[in-house]
């Protein structure tokens, strides 16, 4: 009798076990947007900026940026296209990466994914219209995704982009606390994308010294055009670092 309860026993723990693995078994493969790139060792890095609210610190980005001869990824509210297309024309001709960020800035982790798709074309157009290219890079508003919001971008013909260091210069630290968030950033290495913004408190009056310390420790500033993998088939490790196939 003690046989057939222990058997017994083993029979319900196995069962129990399969039934609590079915739902992570079942569950969908969580889709991830480009963080970083796999550069090889080559020290490439790419500076971003979203624009959303504001444009008067934009003039004085734009003059740093040209100091170093360096070209830059903004990616761009449908919103703000509408209100400042003056300026969008000036970015896109001053060679930098217009890039889709939006139509309304939204939560798109609460929409559906033709909604999604609905919004993301509307500020295509809107980019467009302005500077007659097509954008092919989109990052989601308040960097909030799921495979819906992935998925939706793919299917626009963008890749979804992210970023692997954090300026967090909206949370208006200081000036130099700003400065060495990014250039001593624990995440920065060859293939970083940093995250700024046009019109935060301190980031045009940082971003000369932000520009320089990177360039002091041997990086090459690139658009994110020019850092992540297009024309050959890649993966996306845990961290959202996308390789090459090998």
């Amino acid at each position: 009798m003690k046989n057939v309860k222990k058997y017994l026993k083993r029979v319900v723990a196995i069962v129990l076990a399969i039934m609590c693995s079915l739902p992570v078994l079942g569950a969908p493969t969580k889709k991830l947007p480009i963080y970083c790139v796999n550069t090889n060792g080559e020290k490439k890095v790419a500076l971003s900026f979203d624009a959303a609210w504001g444009a008067d610190d934009t003039d004085e980005l734009l003059a740093t940026l040209d100091k170093y001869q360096v070209k830059a990824t903004f990616f761009i509210v449908g919103d703000w296209v509408r209100k400042y297309p003056d300026m969008v024309k000036k970015l896109a001709d001053a060679g930098h990466d217009i890039a889709n960020h939006s139509n309304k800035h939204p939560h798109m982790n609460q929409m559906s994914k033709d909604a999604i798709k609905k919004d993301i074309m509307a500020a295509h157009e809107a980019l467009k219209n302005v500077t007659g290219q097509e954008a092919n890079l989109f990052r989601p508003p308040y960097g909030e995704y799921n495979n819906a919001v992935i998925e939706a971008a793919q299917e626009c013909n963008y890749y979804t982009v992210q970023w692997d260091v954090d300026s967090l210069d909206w949370k208006e630290y200081g000036l130099q606390q700003l400065i060495d968030k990014v250039v001593k950033h624990k995440n920065l290495r060859p293939g970083s994308i940093v995250l700024l913004h046009n019109n935060a408190k301190y980031t045009a009056k940082a971003l000369d010294s932000i520009i320089k310390g990177l360039i002091d420790q041997g990086y090459t500033l690139v658009p994110i055009s020019e850092l992540i993998l297009k024309d050959v088939p890649y993966t996306l490790d845990h961290e959202g670092r996308q390789q090459p196939v090998r």
